[in-house]
């Protein structure tokens, strides 16, 4: 999975925006708040956020592992995009994406069309 492939489903998702951070690192995000993580530098890795259940499952998983300083959050970070068909790919990160904007105020969401 090449980053533009990355860039296509994140950004095909309502409001999100994407930004550098940290340098190296393009963030995808609603409303400011971040649900996937892709780094530029080769080999591409990326993390995003997964349900409780699916954490462990994942990161046993040849490709996965326990994403650097947000595990205890639950997301995975993907060292092996192969690993993941682009169906799987979508469908998990729609499931970040969702889990992260219902975080956002009620409010806020319907504002932006997320309701």
């Amino acid at each position: 999975m090449d980053i533009e492939a990355l860039r296509s489903i994140c950004l095909s998702f309502p409001a999100v925006t994407e930004d550098v951070k940290w340098e190296n690192n393009l963030c995808f995000c609603v409303c400011g708040k971040i649900f996937c993580i892709a780094n530029f530098e080769p080999p591409h890795t990326f993390s995003f956020k997964v349900k409780d259940e699916e954490f462990t499952e994942l990161t046993v998983m040849e490709g996965f592992e326990p994403a650097p300083y947000l595990a205890r959050a639950k997301w995975v970070l993907v060292t092996d995009s192969l690993k993941l068909s682009k169906k799987d790919l979508k469908k998990y990160l729609q499931q970040s994406y969702e889990m992260i904007k219902a975080k956002i105020p009620k409010k806020q969401r319907r504002d932006l069309g997320l309701d």
